[in-house]
């Protein structure tokens, strides 16, 4: 049984400051470097081991790169001035069908660095007055500015991270 919470069941509250967003910054920069550092040295057996029919270490890890579009789509929601953010696909279809088993994982880690870069190089070119343009988050019904945007990308890695470091470390 996971210890890490039901990501459908966190809740969120966007009440920090937009002047944290260097920090948020960082902390989305060091994701690709965290993430190698859990999987590398692991057997592929390791790696691609399921329990409970849930996804694998390197599943999850496909899944930070399945993500990467979704999350730059809605800096472009920000800079168009959307109504909503752009609609995920709450099944995560493409992570499913993926097969991100049967894929190296030095090329998953690669794609993953490479897009976590093109996010953070687009963030990096906007203007600081978007950073507080709120849309509302089609699933969460809550408006969010674009920091909270990148706060709850963090989150989301943080989340994927605990879980493949949870079962990476199971099969000890």
């Amino acid at each position: 049984m996971s210890r890490v919470p039901i990501w459908f069941e966190r809740k969120f509250e966007f009440s920090f400051r937009v002047e944290l967003l260097p920090n948020l910054c960082a902390r989305l920069r060091g994701t690709p470097a965290r993430l190698e550092e859990v999987v590398r040295g692991r057997s592929h057996t390791i790696l691609i081991g399921k329990t409970q029919a849930k996804w694998s270490a390197q599943e999850n890890a496909g899944h930070l790169l399945d993500l990467e579009p979704l999350w730059l789509a809605r800096v472009g929601d920000y800079l168009a001035a959307s109504d909503q953010l752009t609609v995920a696909d709450l099944k995560n279809r493409k992570t499913d069908e993926a097969n991100h088993n049967s894929r190296p994982l030095e090329q998953i880690l690669s794609e993953f660095r490479v897009a976590r870069e093109r996010l953070l190089k687009r963030v990096d070119e906007l203007d600081a007055s978007l950073f507080a343009r709120a849309i509302p988050h089609p699933r969460l019904k809550t408006p969010m500015r674009l920091v909270d945007h990148l706060y709850f990308v963090a989150e989301h890695d943080d989340h994927h991270l605990a879980r493949i470091w949870e079962l990476v470390n199971a099969a000890r």
